[in-house]
């Protein structure tokens, strides 16, 4: 009986080095590859999206143009430039 136990000891024993050995040699290959490959590129986050404009109320802005216009504040010329600039935009 005490043969078998040490049989069993010494086969653990062997396949507890032979395990360390190859995962110390799989730890080595990895490395090596891991040099041998460039570096992966950096790249930059892209930037935040700057907070948007709130939305423009036309229908308001032309109308207090109009206002204007009525009340001889701006001239026809001025009135329509400015209704331009807010059609466009």
């Amino acid at each position: 009986m005490p043969r078998m136990l040490r049989r069993a000891a010494v086969l653990g024993a062997t396949a507890h080095v032979a395990s360390s050995r190859g995962a110390a040699r799989a730890n080595a290959q990895n490395a090596q590859a891991a040099a041998e490959q460039p570096p992966a590129p950096q790249y930059e986050a892209p930037p935040a999206p700057e907070a948007a404009a709130p939305p423009v109320d036309i229908y308001a802005d032309l109308t207090k143009l109009k206002e204007l216009l009525d009340a001889g504040v701006l001239t026809q010329a001025e009135f329509d430039a400015q209704k331009q600039k807010l059609l466009a935009g």
